[in-house]
């Protein structure tokens, strides 16, 4: 056995000749390494030890190769407008209480606490897809895609009447109508509590308001339209008309039944509606109310105070006189005509006016039949659409939704609409097109329907044309047909004619379309023709200066405040441009400037008469002249003067009178009633008794459009 300090002794060597095999073998190994890297270098190629490293077999790389783990996609559901929050868990393969679940997240889900809950606001459909881990796909309704395809551009109109068990009481429509300044905004002002009037130009509307007021006895909510009263503005009067439930007419008392109030009770009896008559202005003077019922008795108003059936108010608007009992008529005739309406599904309106904001865009202001509008409605309007940014009522106040019976302020239009155009809201952006499209095919049809018979005319004068010129190259053979000149040209000149080429820009469509009727009634053609270059809504643009440049044109703004850099443009580009606030101070402007076109006219005054007496001849040198013994009968001779010689009603001379004589003086001028010889610049021409000679002077006046727009 060994002792221990033996067994110490034999581990220390066994630890040294394992120290030294070990730095033997790395030795070796880089005696080796440098070999490589000598042969290596050698090529050209430098490297260190630190690049290589040891080459992995199959084993080792199966061994330490790590997959990395596939991404999942999400899956991709289908959504649409307007589900049903079950549709919306079927369409997810989820349950409803997962539904629910998720709605605890989403904002603005509180109302859609069922199953059947129809989900109207778009954004909860798609937060809810997203939070439950799914992307979207936005489709039509499954009942849509089952249909048979239709044509390629489809049109859309009203839906049938809705069943009675949907619908719900809705506030009336009431429009106020009647002659310019016989009170009717003052009326709606006092309602309101507001002063719009002292902020009409003019002291007359010329816009139609939409407004929603809450009348201070029953609390009821009733939507006013008030609109103006101008001759020139019968479109937007009409339009009032055909949008109301109920049609207050209003009368002055100290005018009573005018042109206006005419046709705005045509209007009524047009559209079917019932009428109500305030007759304003019965603090006044001269104020006369049972003349005015008298003058309404005579235009077919059968009132109450005569055996009728309509009902009629004394108001004064202005002192607020009676108010309460127009208020209380209006609420008993809408409770009789017991007003309803839908309030789900597809929004239908009509658009009440249009206008370009410059801060905001394109607007309108539309009045809500049928449905609730909401935001992202898809909207469709003659052949403009919008998707509903944002909607404001007439206070400016935003609004979540509108339901109807309600004016409301629509942002988010494509193109303007136009005063008067349905509004229908469509499932998505595609149909809006297609509509669109369909739309703008069937004008373009109806178009060239109207220049049909004109088309035809001119294809068969250019076809007679041509079949003379052919039998004509038949004829010569083989001559050539002389050229006869230059072609003609289409547009021809007006020869010499003045011309005044104008561009309209005004603040709503309303107005635009007021002044394009005003002007479709300019009947000076013959003297100076009126051409309508552009006219649109908003302000003056850069463009609108450069065409206006090209054609020599005039610029008029309605109601718009024309911006210095637009201002500083025009004078660059030596363009004018007109603001007016007032129908009438404009059409005035337009009468002015073609006046200043017109050519001065000649204008005839007789200066004096005279009746030849006797005819005598003298001789002066060797020539005999003829000389009239006359008397002046009429203002005053004088010599060189234009004069004329009438010989029972005809004339039959004209030229100047030479010389004057009254006794034996020769005088420049003869006054009435005195005798004198009158020698004309004829010598030979022979007088004889009851003859008359004119003395006439010619002078130059400026002409004056005779337009008579109507008003």
């Amino acid at each position: 056995m060994c002792s221990l300090q033996s067994l110490r002794r034999l581990a220390k060597y066994h630890h040294g000749i394992k120290m030294l095999l070990t730095r033997n073998i790395l030795q070796e190994h880089v005696c080796s390494l440098n070999k490589n890297i000598y042969r290596i270098g050698s090529n050209g190629f430098h490297t260190t030890f630190m690049n290589f490293a040891k080459r992995k077999d199959k084993d080792d790389k199966n061994s330490i190769q790590m997959n990395p783990k596939a991404k999942t996609k999400s899956a991709v559901i289908e959504i649409w407008r307007n589900m049903t929050v079950q549709e919306l868990a079927d369409s997810m393969g989820k349950s409803v209480d997962h539904i629910f679940d998720v709605f605890v997240y989403v904002e603005n889900s509180n109302p859609y606490n069922r199953p059947k809950s129809v989900i109207h606001n778009f954004t909860v459909i798609q937060e809810a897809a997203k939070k439950s881990g799914f992307r979207f796909k936005v489709v039509a309704h499954p009942s849509e895609r089952e249909k048979e395809v239709v044509p390629k551009y489809k049109d859309v109109t009203r839906r049938p009447p809705a069943d009675p068990s949907k619908l719900v009481r809705r506030p009336p429509v009431v429009t106020i109508m009647g002659h310019v300044d016989h009170g009717k905004t003052t009326l709606l002002d006092s309602l309101r509590n507001t002063r719009v009037v002292d902020s009409e130009f003019g002291g007359i509307t010329q816009h139609i308001g939409a407004f929603s007021v809450v009348l201070p006895s029953s609390k009821d909510r009733v939507t006013f339209l008030d609109t103006p009263g101008h001759a020139a503005f019968t479109a937007m009067r009409a339009r009032g008309a055909d949008s109301t439930d109920i049609v207050v007419l209003v009368v002055a008392a100290d005018d009573g039944v005018m042109e206006q109030t005419v046709e705005s009770i045509r209007m009524a009896k047009e559209a079917n509606v019932p009428i109500i008559v305030a007759i304003n202005k019965i603090d006044k003077p001269k104020a006369d109310v049972d003349y005015t019922r008298k003058m309404l008795l005579t235009q077919g108003i059968e009132l109450e105070e005569f055996g009728g059936d309509i009902q009629s108010v004394p108001i004064s608007a202005l002192k607020g006189t009676n108010l309460n009992t127009l208020i209380e008529v209006i609420a008993l005739q809408a409770e009789i005509m017991d007003l309803k309406a839908e309030p789900t599904g597809y929004m239908e309106g009509v658009v009440i006016e249009s206008k370009t904001d410059p801060g905001r865009g394109k607007l309108s202001t539309a009045l809500v039949q049928r449905g609730t509008l909401r935001k992202g409605c898809i909207l469709v309007a003659g052949t403009a659409w919008a998707k509903v940014r944002a909607m404001f009522d007439d206070t400016g106040r935003p609004l979540t939704e509108a339901p109807p019976a309600t004016p409301v302020e629509i942002l988010g239009w494509r193109e303007l609409p136009s005063a008067g155009d349905e509004i229908i809201e469509v499932e998505s952006e595609r149909v809006a097109q297609e509509v669109l499209k369909y739309r703008m095919e069937k004008q373009r049809e109806e178009k060239l329907e109207d220049v049909k018979e004109v088309i035809a005319q001119k294809a068969a004068e250019h076809h007679k044309v041509y079949r003379t010129m052919l039998e004509e190259r038949r004829r010569l053979g083989w001559y050539r047909v002389r050229r006869t000149g230059p072609r003609e040209k289409e547009s021809k000149e007006r020869d010499g004619h003045p011309e005044l080429n104008i561009i309209v820009k005004g603040d709503v469509d309303g107005s635009v379309e007021a002044i394009l009727d005003v002007l479709d009634t300019y009947d000076d053609e013959k003297r100076c023709k009126l051409s309508l270059i552009h006219y649109g809504v908003g302000q003056v643009t850069e463009n609108d200066l450069e065409l206006a440049s090209t054609f020599d044109s005039l610029v008029y703004t309605f109601n718009l405040d024309t911006p210095k850099k637009t201002k500083d443009l025009a004078k660059q580009k030596s363009v004018l441009v007109k603001p007016h606030n007032v129908i009438y101070k404009l059409v005035d402007d337009i009468k002015d400037e073609i006046s200043k076109m017109l050519p001065l006219k000649k204008v005839e005054d007789v200066t004096g008469e005279a009746n030849v007496l006797q005819f005598f001849e003298v001789t002066v040198g060797k020539t005999k002249v003829g000389v009239a013994g006359s008397r002046c009968t009429k203002g005053l001779l004088k010599r060189a003067s234009q004069a004329r010689v009438l010989r029972n009603g005809e004339v039959i001379y004209e030229g100047k009178v030479f010389q004057l004589r009254h006794l034996k003086d020769e005088v420049e001028s003869i006054k009435k009633d005195v005798e004198c010889g009158v020698r004309l610049d004829k010598s030979g021409f022979e007088f004889e008794p009851g003859d008359i000679i004119q003395c006439y002077s010619i002078r130059e006046e400026p002409q004056t459009c005779e337009w008579d727009p109507g008003f």
